[in-house]
């Protein structure tokens, strides 16, 4: 039986408490500083709260301490994870491998997917380094997943879903080149998702102010199974800096995904405790979204999203009159007065809010210019969010109760459908019940409220039969012994195993280490002279030397993508315009960008 694990994003506390409820086997969350999102750190105190909550139901948190790390930073860096294993934290993730230089305390390490994990040699070399999970680049397909299964026994994390950078995760440079924000520093200021010119050797302009770098968002919800069969325990939603509907919304989505799934095959069951009952129903394109792609999870396709980077939400119908101050939609939806829409007009997407309904007469805020025949997109539900800043869903875990008399008062044991179990006693004074039915009916009623905790009631027992009169208020006193006692032992056996990290000293690189390994502190650099390496150029972020370097390094190809591929047998006739080199203009900088046909890859540069 394999275990699969829906991993969910949390920003702070309350969403990390709302992905539990929704479903979440396990939560990956912002430190108080190292993490990969610097607008998504959390105190100490949060994160201990979200491990006793999460630990109810078997659930696991995993910390983000995914940034490169300089010199001066690696000592309180390592004293932060020792507070973070102190707190019951189950894994950290980690990108800079000057970490493994440090006083650790024994807990699981994850490799990041910034530490650039899209071969099987890389993977492997991680797993002989110690780590005991790592997350696969986004770009990896199921056929590389399989062979990384095949060829390595360490847990392999995969997204599922959310936005996609157009560079291989670690090795995108172009922030910490124009702004000096670094992404692999968590502050990313996405140049990606600007908009660009593209031209040719001789200066012609090609296309013209359009979001040529910025993908879709990606979605493999039809393909859980496959990546499951392909070897992948853990599923990761992307999103730590997302808002609260998306992240329950989501959640919920893959939970009702998995379960159906588990109830198919057998041989998978989910990581954690509970079953979710949801007061909605869960619809990707309600969230967030770009449109999706799969990306290259199985074949190659179109993934560009060149006519905005914003959010487009779910299509939902056809404009077929235009009234000087409304318009009609032909459409199976509901709209509602606060509802965002959008459309395409000229190249670019357009959008309004709606200010007033009647039926399919929709009365915008200020009138587009819209003609019959749009199509219309809502990227904004407003009474799918207000409905998700509520209580959208309840997670319980069933547990079954038997009261019984002892000889010096009455116990209650509990036991959930995990099968731990708790006895709680009370000494009390025997007196006869003189209404059994109505003293057995209100023994039932107050041990069975349960309202306020985690369980659910399943079955319960009275083996007095109502033969006794007992106070309400030993009752709850009881109830809440009970309760406390089966929280602590579901806790205890959650505790994280202390995890020694073992490097084997079978993981070796090559002898000639260039920027991307991205290396900014000494110990990093240790790291990999004693895994074989003889020099080791420093990263970007440190030297600064980003002449003939490339900036971004990406599966996604411009050409490809604008129908122009040099190696597509479909393409019967590439225009010449694109056959020389190419380039990037913005903001009156030029990149030039460079194809690896070979590999079907592309990267960008500075232009000289």
């Amino acid at each position: 039986m394999v275990r699969l694990e829906l991993l969910a994003p949390a920003k702070n506390l309350e969403q990390g408490i709302a992905a539990i409820d929704h479903g979440a086997d396990a939560l990956y969350i912002g430190p108080p500083s190292f993490g990969a999102r610097v607008a998504a750190g959390n105190r100490l105190q949060d994160i201990e709260q979200l491990v006793e909550y999460a630990h109810l139901f078997h659930s696991k948190i995993y910390v983000t301490v995914n940034t490169l790390l300089y010199d001066d930073e690696l000592e309180q860096a390592a004293r932060m994870i020792h507070d973070l294993y102190n707190v019951g934290v189950d894994a950290i993730l980690v990108q800079d491998m000057g970490l493994l230089q440090c006083d650790l305390p024994p807990i699981e390490l994850h490799a990041s997917t910034q530490t650039h994990n899209a071969t099987v040699e890389r993977v492997k070399f991680l797993e002989q380094a110690g780590f005991r999970r790592v997350v696969l680049a986004r770009e990896t397909s199921l056929e590389q997943m399989r062979a990384i299964r095949e060829q390595t026994n360490v847990d392999l994390e995969a997204f599922v879903q959310g936005a996609l950078c157009v560079s291989y995760s670690g090795q995108c440079y172009m922030s910490e080149y124009l702004t000096h924000r670094s992404g692999n520093r968590g502050c990313c200021t996405q140049p990606c998702r600007s908009s660009y010119d593209l031209l040719n050797a001789d200066g012609r302009l090609l296309r013209q102010n359009e979001h040529l770098l910025s993908l879709k968002d990606f979605s493999a919800a039809q393909h859980i199974e496959s990546m499951a069969d392909a070897g992948i325990v853990s599923f990761k939603i992307e999103g730590r800096l997302k808002d609260m509907g998306y992240v329950k919304n989501l959640t919920a989505f893959y939970r009702q995904l998995f379960d159906n799934m588990m109830e198919r095959r057998s041989e998978y069951r989910p990581l954690s405790s509970g079953r979710c009952r949801f007061f909605f129903v869960p619809d990707l394109q309600k969230t967030f979204n770009r449109g999706f792609t799969d990306y290259f999870l199985c074949d190659r396709q179109p993934m560009a999203s060149f006519h905005t980077q914003k959010s487009i939400g779910k299509q939902v119908g056809r404009v077929v009159a235009v009234q000087r101050e409304s318009f009609t939609v032909e459409s199976d939806e509901r709209f509602t007065a606060g509802d965002g829409l959008c459309y395409y007009a000229d190249g670019e997407m357009k959008g309004f809010l709606v200010n007033r309904v009647n039926g399919n007469v929709l009365f915008p805020n200020s009138m587009p210019q819209i003609k019959v025949g749009t199509e219309l997109w809502r990227n904004n539900d407003f009474a799918f969010e207000k409905m998700l800043q509520g209580r959208s869903a309840v997670r319980e875990i069933g547990v079954s109760a038997m009261f019984s008399a002892t000889e010096d008062g009455f116990t209650l044991r509990l036991t959930d459908d995990d099968g731990f179990q708790y006895e709680a006693s009370v000494d009390w004074a025997k007196e006869q019940a003189q209404n059994v039915l109505k003293s057995g009916d209100m023994i039932v009623r107050q041990l069975s409220k349960l309202g306020d905790t985690v369980y659910s009631m399943r079955d319960f027992t009275d083996a007095t039969q109502g033969a006794y009169f007992i106070p309400v208020a030993v009752l709850n006193q009881l109830r809440r012994d009970a309760v406390a006692g089966l929280d602590a032992a579901r806790r205890a056996s959650a505790v994280p195993q202390p995890t020694r990290r073992i490097d084997t000293g079978c993981g070796r690189v090559g002898e000639n280490l260039d920027y991307s390994y991205n290396v900014v502190n000494s110990k990093a650099e240790a790291f990999y002279r004693e895994h074989g390496a003889v020099s080791v150029e420093p990263g970007l972020e440190v030297s600064q030397q980003f002449g003939n370097k490339a900036l971004m390094t990406t599966k996604y190809c411009l050409r490809y993508e604008l129908g122009q591929c040099l190696r597509c047998k479909n393409n019967k006739k590439v225009s010449e315009e694109y056959r020389g080199e190419l380039y990037l203009r913005n903001n009156k900088r030029l990149f030039r960008l460079e194809f690896d046909c070979q590999n079907c890859m592309m990267r960008i540069f500075k232009a000289e």
